[in-house]
């Protein structure tokens, strides 16, 4: 991030420092409480622009609009220095909007989130939230992903507004390696006091085993309702699942780059060509 410092000189000096300008999107829609917070946060660090779903987003993964238009529309929510926008695409969708449309120029950071609900583990995977961080990460923006393990409309944000703080300005600070995204899950407590503090951690290798509730309509038509457990099959005590449930903020460091760079040397060595 460039800060531009300008000094008017007269009786007393005066100086002034550009704010960063914040990019602000989730995919839980523009009024959940997750991301009022998270506006509120970043308002005290910068200039903020939201650019969010107009309606529930969540499992969206990475998915964009293709084969129908997107509305965008001006927004006054609360009485806060924000500008905001809705718009009727996906949390990918609104990163892109943002900066080929919204922006007049590219933000020093985007931030998604609150979500309500854990990112962790194959998690991020299906996360709209993580997804419209990763899209900015993609277009060379700084990113972080925030989320609670409370699914609650009603869940404590609030005991997490320090450490919000203090990772944003850490990103802002240090510039992140291309390529990288940070995500970052708060674990569900009751008091602040039993957050032990921060780990940087890895993904563990966890699951999802799916069910489907088969049921038929008035009209006797088949449909499914998805439902699943999800299933850490990871002992490690570096990992995200562990940190969460042993009351820590994990941080982990995701790239968009799915190459696996272990394995070239092991396939260049197949007789493929032969």
């Amino acid at each position: 991030m460039n800060l531009i410092l300008v000094t008017f000189v007269s009786d007393n000096s005066l100086y002034m420092v550009k704010k960063p300008l914040i990019l602000v999107t989730n995919d839980d829609g523009i009024t959940a409480p997750g991301i009022r917070m998270l506006i509120k946060v970043m308002n005290e660090i910068g200039d903020v622009v939201v650019v969010a779903p107009d309606s529930p987003q969540s499992g969206m993964g990475h998915a964009i609009t293709v084969n129908a238009t997107i509305q965008c529309k001006k927004e006054l929510i609360d009485n806060g220095p924000q500008t905001e926008y809705s718009t009727s695409g996906t949390p990918a969708d609104c990163v892109k909007l943002a900066r080929h449309e919204i922006l007049k120029r590219k933000p020093d950071l985007c931030v998604s989130g609150i979500n309500h609900g854990s990112n962790s583990s194959i998690n991020v995977i299906y996360s709209g939230t993580m997804s419209a961080a990763i899209e900015a990460g993609i277009e060379g923006i700084p990113s972080i992903g925030f989320s609670l393990m409370d699914y609650s409309w009603d869940a404590h944000f609030d005991m997490f507004e320090d450490s919000i703080k203090t990772i944003t300005t850490q990103v802002l600070n240090h510039e992140l390696s291309q390529s990288i995204v940070l995500n970052v899950n708060f674990p569900k407590v009751t008091t602040k006091k039993q957050i032990k503090g921060m780990k940087i951690c890895r993904q563990a290798k966890g699951n999802w085993i799916e069910k489907f509730d088969k049921r038929h309509s008035p009209a006797g038509q088949e449909y499914y309702w998805l439902t699943g457990e999800f299933v850490n099959f990871d002992n490690g005590t570096d990992t995200d699942e562990w940190a969460l449930e042993n009351q820590y903020i994990s941080i982990v460091p995701i790239q968009f780059d799915l190459t696996n760079h272990q394995q070239i040397e092991e396939l260049n060595s197949w007789s493929l060509n032969d």
